[in-house]
């Protein structure tokens, strides 16, 4: 059975959607990706949608919607996107905070260099879990 992560942070609209396409797009075949908040949003930040479909042809307006933390299964992995505010808590067997910063209201740039980090760490995420570094 493949293990379960859950990206998390307030609001499920950017950072943590970002990361779900990401963990799906990079990593489904090592773990199943979830994001949820504990705020819902109308909709999914749309800059980080345009962003996301610019670099991955990855339509998160088509897979993806705000979802709340008790909408999604129990996991076994809560990664928190990095909170300025208090980050929502999920049981799990494993935690683990990103530290990024919310590019939301930035230029482009943000929104690119956010991306190409949660690329990097759901990469890196999912090599931890494959080599048995996590549990």
């Amino acid at each position: 059975m493949k293990v379960k992560v859950a990206f998390i942070c307030v609001h499920n609209s950017c950072r943590s959607q970002m990361a779900e396409a990401l963990g799906k797009l990079f990593a489904s075949e090592v773990f199943e990706a979830y994001s949820a908040g504990t705020e819902l949003r109308p909709q999914i930040n749309q800059d980080a949608v345009r962003i996301i479909k610019d670099l991955y042809n990855v339509d998160m307006n088509e897979t993806q919607k705000s979802k709340l933390l008790e909408d999604i299964p129990t996991v076994d992995i809560v990664v928190t996107m990095g909170c300025n505010v208090v980050c929502p808590a999920l049981p799990s067997k494993h935690r683990e905070d990103w530290g990024l910063e919310d590019p939301t209201g930035k230029n482009d740039e943000e929104f690119i260099k956010t991306a190409k980090i949660i690329e990097e760490k759901v990469k890196d995420l999912a090599r931890r879990i494959q080599n048995n570094e996590i549990f």
